[in-house]
């Protein structure tokens, strides 16, 4: 594990490995999705009572479960920027932070259009909604404290701060079904217990979950490498690549 730490530190080592890797998860993210797509909005049976307005969730959850998991990784990677100095911790962080304000807009945006036939209302101060909403006013305000320092450093820091004390708003998120009454149904299915749907609907929502998951780490090694050349334009391994016409330069 201190073996990889170090090599965290290695921009260089970095780059070369996200580019290797970025291809196969741009492939498996852009199969997937699409596959999951035409599964579950063209071949899923339609919900007993919500019809075919249920099929939202291949966007919802998906969406939903990337907005709650990009903002752990950025409060991991503000541990290791501050803890360890990983400065690599720090570019993937700032590249993480406008992929989630996204994922967190757009389960929102979806989950209001569903509530609608749902629930009769576009919004309600429900306990997960509000909760996710917090969510998206943390995100931009890990992006906004970035940009209101002179230093690269301080607004660094700044953001790994908030992001490391945000993160309690997670599990309020997951749990929030269970410690308050809310409108919003409960989780559609978990690693641990038993689908509250069938097969022939969980499948293709499972299938998008994966691929969400796939296009948002290809995105974000696409997005660290490029941070990497903007921060690290002086050094000389970055020179060296520049001339011999790398890919991706």
């Amino acid at each position: 594990m201190w073996a990889f730490i170090q090599k965290l530190r290695s921009p260089k080592w970095f780059y070369a490995i996200g580019g290797k890797c970025q291809p196969w998860f741009w492939a498996a993210a852009l199969g997937l999705i699409a596959l999951g797509s035409v599964w579950g909005l063209a071949f899923a049976p339609a919900d007993y009572q919500q019809g075919n307005s249920f099929r939202i969730i291949y966007v919802h959850v998906p969406t939903a479960f990337l907005a709650q998991s990009i903002f752990v990784s950025m409060a991991a990677c503000g541990l290791a920027f501050m803890v360890w100095k990983i400065k690599l911790a720090d570019m993937a962080a700032s590249v993480m932070a406008p992929i989630g304000a996204l994922m967190t807009f757009v389960a929102l945006y979806s989950g209001a259009v569903w509530g609608v036939p749902t629930w009769g209302t576009w919004w309600i101060w429900d306990a997960r909604l509000t909760s996710m909403l917090i969510l998206l006013f943390l995100y931009i305000g890990v992006i906004a404290l970035r940009r209101a320092f002179a230093s690269l450093e301080g607004g660094a820091r700044a953001a790994s701060v908030l992001a490391m004390v945000g993160v309690i708003n997670i599990p309020i998120i997951k749990y929030s079904v269970d410690w308050w009454y809310t409108l919003h149904q409960p989780a559609s299915f978990t690693i641990t217990g038993r689908a509250a749907m069938p097969m022939a609907m969980w499948a293709p929502l499972l299938v998008m979950v994966v691929g969400f998951y796939c296009f948002f780490i290809a995105l974000t090694l696409t997005r660290t490498r490029s941070e990497i050349l903007r921060r690290e334009g002086g050094k000389r391994w970055v020179r060296e690549l520049v001339e011999e016409g790398a890919d991706g330069l």
